[in-house]
């Protein structure tokens, strides 16, 4: 998302001497992706970010199939993820392929005695249930009930919760996660008809710097391994930065959603995307007001992806027996559609209050054993009459 945005002090010219009160240096990173032609910032350390104190052994950290191919409609329950009181072991994985990873989390503990940084993946974190800070080393943003939380890879940070009540849907993404290129001009602005502008972002404020020497352990995971690695001085130790690569928050009821005189297809809700997978958000929207609109969806067949929707809050128009926090995957390949009654229930509806989260994944997706535990056996036969 290219906003320009800074935070603390910082040289009036990039890559000349910028001098402490005392007469020390500061000391520079380029914070970039895609080489140097990638979004990036400047960030000004206090410590140099290189003072490595010990490097732990590493930990398997990733999703092992169950199911390697599917072809076989899925329902999970997911509020049947087991609370836990730890950030990381908290999640959950469900589903995945060679692009992303897709958790759920409950975490219970307010907040860490460790850092985390994702240094393969770009993390959007859905706050289903659960308030708090995102704390960064470009700044913290406060989150609530809503919220996506988009974590570029890289960034050390870690999540302070407001109590134990907590329920996050994670997505691990290989690719980078931008906001749609069609919503956007040649210089980057979110155009006109875009359902949601610069001014909905929830940008990091309140740079917390940290002068501090000692043993600051930081979680990285990197090839679907988590190496701990303890550094000399504290990883919020940034007096200031400036650029255009940083995390950023954004609340799932300011998507303005596009309607029309007929039923609208799934991509006037996307949110973000990337060339890899895309997500949407439904959110509650006037039906279609032609005087013949069939509100529901029409059927339509998977041949190229794989549709996953997290369900929210609300009724969801197209299926039936729908509970908070459920998983559906509709898998490349067969149609789907309106479960039997939903056509016919829509028809004279005005709106609907459906609150979801949709990712459609363009390489097929892998079923872990933790899906599995929680899974709806006969949801794939829910269409019979």
């Amino acid at each position: 998302m290219p906003i320009y945005h800074k935070l603390g002090v910082i040289p009036a010219k990039r890559h000349t001497q910028f001098r402490k009160p005392e007469g020390g240096l500061y000391y520079e990173q380029l914070f970039g992706t895609v080489g140097f032609a990638g979004m990036s910032s400047l960030l000004y350390h206090h410590h140099r970010p290189t003072r490595i104190a010990g490097i732990d052994a590493a930990i398997p950290f990733s999703p092992v199939a169950a199911v390697e191919n599917n072809m076989t409609p899925r329902r999970l329950l997911g509020f049947r993820t087991s609370p836990s009181q730890d950030y990381l072991k908290s999640r959950s994985y469900v589903l995945f392929n060679s692009d992303l990873n897709i958790a759920l989390s409950a975490p219970t503990g307010l907040s860490s005695d460790y850092f985390y940084k994702n240094a393969d993946a770009d993390e959007l974190v859905f706050v289903h249930q659960g308030r708090g800070v995102l704390q960064t080393m470009l700044g913290h943003i406060e989150f609530e009930s809503g919220d996506y939380l988009l974590i570029p890879r890289g960034i050390i940070h870690r999540f302070s919760f407001e109590d134990a009540n907590n329920r996050l849907l994670i997505t691990e993404s290989n690719r980078p996660i931008y906001t749609p290129k069609r919503y956007r001009n040649h210089f980057g602005q979110l155009l006109e008809h875009s359902p949601f502008c610069e001014r909905d972002m929830k940008l990091p404020s309140l740079l917390e710097h940290h002068d501090e020497r000692g043993d600051f352990l930081v979680q990285v995971k990197k090839q679907n391994m988590l190496h701990p690695i303890h550094y000399q001085t504290h990883p919020f130790d940034v007096v200031g930065w400036d650029g255009y690569n940083f995390p950023y928050g954004f609340s799932i009821h300011n998507f303005e959603p596009i309607t029309g005189r007929v039923h609208q297809p799934p991509p006037v809700h996307q949110t973000f995307e990337t060339d890899a997978f895309v997500v949407c958000s439904f959110c509650p929207r006037l039906y279609d007001y032609h005087p013949l609109s069939v509100p529901a969806p029409y059927n339509h067949s998977n041949i190229d992806s794989d549709e996953v929707l997290y369900y929210v809050d609300g009724d969801f128009m197209s299926r039936n027996e729908v509970e908070k926090g459920m998983i559906t995957l509709h898998p490349a390949g067969i149609p789907h559609g309106p479960q039997p009654g939903a056509t016919e229930r829509s028809i004279g509806q005005k709106e609907t209050n459906e609150l979801a989260v949709m990712i459609d994944t363009f390489k097929p997706l892998k079923i872990t054993q933790q899906a599995l535990d929680m899974e709806d056996p006969g949801y794939w036969a829910s269409w019979q009459e």
